[in-house]
């Protein structure tokens, strides 16, 4: 199979929550995030010269524990983000009207997704861009492992013998 033969589905947005996140839980135990960002674009009428802005709204949905208890803790109304992850189109049936609708939504699963905060420091006591995701704690206990890895052999130059 070729390069070209594969298909990829990734989005990539930066846009600023519209509202606070909503976290429900399943009889399961599971949970699910979600966050609605707008994204905005800006030119100049060539016609009148005035600024026009056209402003898109993005439902993201957030399947990954980790990253929802981050949410939880961090993002607010107002909060930039960078989202990663892949497109969805579901079918759902409409509570007042039984009509079928459908929607398409960004998905963040576990392990198939990211998304950076991207306020100031100041803004919500973080870095200036944190980014939250599932391997996050994965990469800070390997980067603590090899601090003490580098501290033993550092130790064991002084070994004679």
């Amino acid at each position: 199979m070729g390069l070209f033969d594969r298909s990829l589905n990734k989005v990539i947005l930066i846009g600023n929550l519209g509202k606070d996140p909503e976290v429900r839980s399943f009889q399961n135990g599971g949970r699910v995030c979600n966050l609605t960002i707008a994204t905005s674009e800006s030119w100049k009428d060539k016609e009148s010269s005035e600024i026009r802005q056209k402003t898109e709204w993005h439902r993201i949905v957030v399947y990954n524990e980790k990253l929802i208890e981050l949410i939880e803790k961090y993002i607010h109304k107002g909060s930039k983000i960078h989202v990663e992850g892949q497109l969805e189109t579901r079918k759902y049936t409409d509570e007042a009207s039984g009509v079928d609708k459908y929607t398409t939504e960004v998905v963040l699963k576990p392990f198939r997704g990211d998304l950076t905060i991207l306020d100031s420091k100041s803004e919500n006591n973080q870095n200036s861009q944190e980014t939250i995701t599932e391997d996050k704690e994965i990469k800070d206990q390997k980067s603590n492992k090899s601090s003490v890895n580098e501290l033993a052999t550092e130790l064991d130059d002084d070994i004679p013998f």
